[in-house]
C-alpha cells in the first residue's frame, strides 16, 4: 500500500467515525471522546502520571549511579547499564504494550503492566550484583512501559484535534515534573538510606498509580474498534506506520530529541560528579532546574496550541536544541568552564518541551483509534532506544573528558533539525489544518 493511500484511507476512517451524523452513544466504554478544547484534570493527572514512568525510574536512581558502582564493585559503564536495561525495558515493553491494548483494550493490560513493576521494584530492594539488577531494573522498564504507551493511547481514544494537542501538552508538564523532583528526592534518600531506597519509593508510587487507574478510568477502547487479526495486524499496522512519511518524520524528529536527552541524562552525573566536582545533592538541584525549564515550556506550549500551528511551535523547538548542543560541543572544546555548560544543558533540555508534546501530536493525528496503541509504541520505541544504545557507548570515553558526551549530544541536536527539514516539512499544511480545524463533534466510534 503506498503512503498516499494510507494516508487517504486514515482521513476516509476518521471522517467516517467522526461524522456528525453518527447516532447515539456506544455503551460499552465508560469514557467518551472530549470534541471540545477543554481537557480533564482528572485524565491529566493519572495519565500524566503514567507516563511519568520512565522519568521516574530513570531519574530518581540517578544521583545513586557511583555509589551503585561502589557497593555493587562494578566499573561506570557496567553501572550505566542498569539504566540503559530499564531505558530498553521500557522501550521494548511499549512494542508488546500497545499492540495488545489495541487488541484487548487499554485497562487491563495496563493494571497488568503496573503491578509487574511494582514487584519489579521490590526485587530490585535485594539485589546483590549488578547483574542481578541489571535483569530487574530490564524487567521493571518492560512493565514501567505498559503505564507511558497505554496513556497516550487514552487520550487518542478520549480527544482530537486541538484539545489532542493540548492534552498531550499538558501530560508532557505532568511528565517532565517527575525530572523535578526524582532526581533532588533521590538526591535526598542518599542522606538517609541506601541506593535501595530509590526501589522502595519506586514501588510505592507504582501501587499509587495502580489504585488511581483501577478506580479513575473506565475502558476507553470499545469492542468493535479493537484491532483484530492477531500479529500478522499487528505487523501489519506497523507496516504502514513505517510507511506514512508524515508519521515517520515527527516520529524521528522528536526521537533524535530525546536520545540527545538521554545522553545527558545518564552521562551527565558521572561528568559533573567526577570532572567538576559536584556533590550528588546539588546535581539533584541543578538536573530539577534543567527539568523545571523542560516543565515550564511544556506549559507555554498548551497555552500556544490553538493561536501557533503545533508545527511552527516544533520547529522552534528542533531550531534551540540544535544551536544548544552545538553550543554544547564548542564550549567544552574551548574549555568555557561549568557555567557554560550548565547553561547549554538547561536550554537543550528547555526545549525538549516545544519538540516532545507537539511531534507527538501531529504523529499520532495521523492516526486513527484502532491504532493508537500501536503508534504510541512505535514512537515510545524510537523515543528511547536510540539514545540506550549511545549512552553506555559515551560512557566507554570515561569520566576524565566531556567531549564525547557532547559530541554524541551536538550529533543528535542537529540530526533532529535535518529530520524536520527533510521529512516535515512537505506535511506543514496538511499538519496544521489537522490540528487547527479539529473533526466536527461526535461520539467514539
Amino acid at each position: 500500500m503506498s503512503t498516499r493511500n494510507f494516508s487517504s484511507k486514515h482521513q476516509s476512517n476518521q471522517q467516517a467515525m467522526l461524522s456528525p451524523s453518527a447516532e447515539g452513544t456506544k455503551q460499552t466504554v465508560t469514557e467518551s471522546k472530549e470534541t471540545s478544547t477543554r481537557v480533564r484534570a482528572r485524565h491529566v493527572l493519572i495519565l500524566g502520571g503514567l507516563t511519568a514512568f520512565g522519568p521516574l525510574s530513570t531519574d530518581m536512581y540517578l544521583p545513586s549511579l557511583p555509589t551503585v558502582s561502589h557497593d555493587l564493585g562494578a566499573t561506570m559503564s557496567l553501572t550505566q547499564i542498569t539504566l540503559t536495561a530499564c531505558i530498553l525495558g521500557l522501550s521494548l515493553g511499549q512494542m508488546i504494550a500497545g499492540p495488545i491494548s489495541d487488541a484487548l483494550g487499554r485497562r487491563r493490560p495496563l493494571l497488568i503492566g503496573i503491578a509487574i513493576f511494582a514487584l519489579a521494584s521490590l526485587l530490585c530492594i535485594v539485589a546483590p550484583s549488578v547483574t542481578v539488577l541489571t535483569i530487574l531494573r530490564f524487567v521493571q522498564g518492560l512493565a514501567g512501559a505498559s503505564g507511558i504507551v497505554i496513556a497516550l493511547a487514552i487520550a487518542r481514544d478520549l480527544y482530537s484535534g486541538i484539545a489532542l494537542a493540548r492534552c498531550i501538552s499538558l501530560l508532557m508538564m505532568v511528565n517532565f515534573l517527575a525530572p523535578i523532583i526524582a532526581p533532588i528526592f533521590g538526591g535526598q534518600l542518599l542522606r538517609f538510606s541506601s541506593w535501595r531506597g530509590v526501589f522502595v519509593t519506586l514501588a510505592l508510587i507504582s501501587v499509587v498509580f495502580l489504585l488511581a487507574s483501577a478506580f479513575g478510568f473506565g475502558e476507553t477502547l470499545p469492542a468493535d474498534s479493537r484491532q483484530s487479526g492477531g500479529i500478522s495486524a499487528t505487523f501489519r499496522a506497523f507496516r504502514n506506520l513505517l510507511a506514512d512519511r508524515r508519521f515517520i518524520g515527527y516520529a524521528l524528529s522528536c526521537s533524535f530529541a530525546f536520545a540527545a536527552g538521554i545522553v545527558y541524562i545518564s552521562v551527565s552525573p558521572f561528568i559533573l560528579e567526577n570532572i567538576y566536582g559536584l556533590s550528588p545533592q546539588l546535581f539533584s538541584l541543578l538536573f530539577g532546574i534543567n527539568a523545571l525549564g523542560l516543565a515550564i515550556m511544556a506549559q507555554v506550549s498548551a497555552r500556544l496550541v490553538g493561536r501557533v500551528s503545533p508545527q511552527k511551535l516544533l520547529t522552534w523547538g528542533v531550531a534551540t536544541i540544535a544551536i544548544a548542543a552545538t553550543a554544547l560541543l564548542m564550549g567544552i572544546l574551548s574549555g568555557i568552564g561549568l557555567a557554560g555548560v550548565l547553561a547549554s544543558f538547561f536550554v537543550m533540555t528547555a526545549s525538549l518541551g516545544f519538540i516532545a508534546p507537539n511531534a507527538t501530536a501531529l504523529a499520532l493525528a495521523n492516526t486513527n483509534t484502532r491504532t493508537a496503541g500501536s503508534a504510541s509504541a512505535l514512537l515510545g520505541v524510537l523515543q528511547f532506544s536510540i539514545g540506550a544504545v549511545a549512552a553506555p557507548l559515551v560512557g566507554l570515553g570515561g569520566t576524565t573528558t566531556a567531549v564525547p558526551m557532547a559530541a554524541t549530544i551536538a550529533v543528535f541536536g542537529l540530526a533532529t533539525l535535518v529530520t524536520l527539514i527533510v521529512f516535515c516539512r512537505p506535511a506543514q499544511a496538511l499538519a496544521e489544518a489537522r490540528v487547527e480545524h479539529p473533526p466536527h463533534p461526535t461520539q467514539l466510534p
